[in-house]
């Protein structure tokens, strides 16, 4: 049929046709006068702002997707870490969490023990009586330093349901919780959380860290490392060398006493490493970290993940100079019957309680030995 003038053709306008239309188009011009090259110059630079922006979205999912898998990642690194069961107690007349304006401080019970038996899958087997450290952590609420405080493991004192003994017995007679409310009855503060550490896990983790740099206030020749000297001053360690740095007691002439106070070396220069920006921001680094530390630690079932992380959060500004070790106070040793025990200084803790009440601890000042 011919087409008449102005009338639209009823043909299906194919590919070739719309393509030379639009050449047309761009060469003649628009109906509006605009030349539709200009047009599309227009829109290919608004497209452009939305290109980038995707891209940008692109690479922000692309992260955000890595670091999931990243803290999946840790979280069964965490997984791996062993769970202690019922490490906390529950009796009659435990203290309750203490609450300041501040907060809620925090204090965990750290055990040391060398005592798991080869090819062993349990931190906790055969631990007995055999922890050879004690430590409490006393976090304030401020957040604001770490208070370290040594227990000797031969101190004497009331162990409830069993009499007076020294306080490593409380492990051999009702296990962990029993050292919890021991503690608790001595300091008068509630135990949040437990840690239990094998000896070897002090080589571990200090592997795991890149080895440590300890300020070492006695100079002495390792009996645990043939012929080793370890000089006075600061000295960095692997994890072979603080194995037999945290252990060694014979080279001493006041044994467990300077070998409580190298253990503390040892525990301050770790949290010195460990709280810092580049670990705590570094999802990697403390995925290796946990990596490593998972075969040599135990913790209460109530530590979780999340515990972790909030409070390596909340600890943000600590540093090593925010990080204070000393003693439960003493009076010596002495013995009771044939045992050779240490004897607590009662006046200095009694001060020691008042400030762990007030969440003062920093205002300490042990006295005694």
């Amino acid at each position: 049929m011919e087409q008449t003038p102005g009338q639209a053709s009823s043909r299906p306008q194919s590919n070739d046709d719309a393509l030379s239309d639009l050449f047309e188009h761009d060469a003649a011009g628009g109906s509006d006068g605009t030349r539709r090259g200009a047009r599309n110059e227009d829109k290919k630079k608004r497209r452009g702002p939305k290109i980038l922006l995707w891209t940008l979205v692109g690479i922000l999912v692309a992260a955000v997707a890595g670091a999931g898998i990243i803290w999946w990642n840790v979280n069964q690194a965490f997984n791996d870490v062993e769970k202690i069961p019922d490490a906390l107690p529950d009796y009659e007349g435990r203290p309750e969490p203490l609450t300041t304006d501040a907060g809620t401080p925090m204090n965990i019970l750290l055990l040391g023990s060398d005592s798991r038996a080869p090819g062993s899958p349990s931190i906790m087997t055969d631990l007995g009586s055999r922890s050879d450290t004690m430590m409490l952590v006393h976090i304030p609420a401020d957040r604001s330093d770490v208070q370290v405080i040594s227990i000797m493991r031969d101190s004497w004192l009331a162990i409830p349901g069993h009499g007076e003994a020294k306080i490593n017995a409380a492990l051999s007679y009702g296990g962990v919780p029993l050292v919890v409310q021991t503690v608790e009855g001595l300091l008068g503060q509630r135990i949040d959380h437990v840690a239990v550490v094998d000896f070897d896990g002090f080589a571990g983790i200090t592997d795991a860290l890149g080895g440590v740099t300890i300020n070492n206030d006695v100079a002495f020749t390792s009996s645990h490392k043939a012929g080793h000297q370890f000089a006075a001053g600061p000295i960095t360690l692997n994890g072979e060398e603080a194995l037999a740095f945290v252990r060694e007691r014979y080279a001493f002439t006041d044994g467990d006493y300077q070998r409580v106070r190298n253990q503390q070396a040892w525990v301050k220069a770790v949290l010195d490493k460990m709280l810092t920006t580049e670990t705590l921001t570094n999802p990697g680094k403390v995925q290796d970290i946990i990596t490593k530390f998972s075969p040599y630690i135990g913790v209460d079932d109530t530590f979780t993940l999340q515990t972790m992380i909030d409070l390596g959060v909340s600890m943000r500004d600590v540093r090593g100079s925010n990080i204070r070790s000393f003693t439960l106070p003493t009076n010596g040793t002495g013995m009771v019957g044939d045992q050779s025990v240490v004897f607590l200084d009662t006046v200095s803790i009694a001060e020691l309680k008042k400030h762990l009440a007030a969440d003062t601890v920093s205002e300490y000042q042990p006295t005694g030995r």
